[in-house]
């Protein structure tokens, strides 16, 4: 018995007109353009104009030992060089100019910082004190006198730097310890040596002023 073919062809499974390559191509294509549209977004987006000042001078107010001081400056001004040359401040000494010896030292909002550093203009709307407004020749403070007392400054660049620091360590540590006064006063340098005299003159201060390690 003979079986007879079937004249008419199978047809062929029509091919998906889903395919990897295009699902790849039209997410391409998509996300392409998305990021263009951000990246054309950030790049017409303005900056925020940020002030200028100078080259020239330009008004400044200090609040300096409970006072304003009103001052014209360069803003390339030191805090130390606007105390020395522009306000007659010239405690705070001008010695390394590179915030390693300390004799600059003034007090930030209540932390000791190095006065040749700042800039002059950054220091508006802060609390600044310097030596002036912590001891002066008709009044010492209890650290100036401890400080005469045991013959704690040489030649003197170094010692309203001492001071001020001393007078700040003393706030935050009333009652220290004299390798806690070596540690603390670390910032500052003494190119006479007389560290020996400047911790016993900050321990007598911390003594007299209620502390109890003399």
């Amino acid at each position: 018995m003979s079986s007879k073919k079937d004249p008419t062809p199978n047809p062929k499974p029509e091919k998906s007109k889903f395919s990897r390559r295009g699902f790849l191509t039209t997410v391409g294509i998509t996300s392409g353009a998305l990021t263009t549209g951000l990246l054309e977004k950030e790049a017409h987006a303005e900056p925020a104009a940020a002030p200028v000042f100078g080259p020239g001078e330009v008004p400044v107010t200090l609040q300096i030992n409970g006072k304003p001081y009103k001052v014209n400056i360069e803003p390339r001004s030191t805090l130390c060089d606007t105390l020395r040359h522009r306000l007659d401040l010239t405690a705070a000494k001008r010695v390394c100019d590179r915030a390693t010896c300390g004799a600059c030292s003034v007090i930030v909002d209540g932390k000791v910082m190095y006065s040749c550093t700042i800039l002059a203009i950054d220091a508006q709307g802060r609390q600044i004190q310097t030596l002036e407004g912590i001891s002066t020749e008709k009044k010492l403070s209890p650290v100036s006198k401890a400080f005469v007392n045991n013959d704690a400054q040489q030649c003197g660049y170094c010692t309203p730097g001492f001071v001020v620091a001393s007078t700040n360590f003393l706030t935050r540590n009333p009652n220290p310890t004299y390798e806690e006064v070596k540690k603390g006063l670390g910032g500052n340098l003494c190119r006479c040596g007389t560290y020996v005299g400047i911790r016993k003159a900050v321990l007598e201060a911390a003594a007299e002023m209620g502390g109890k390690n003399a």
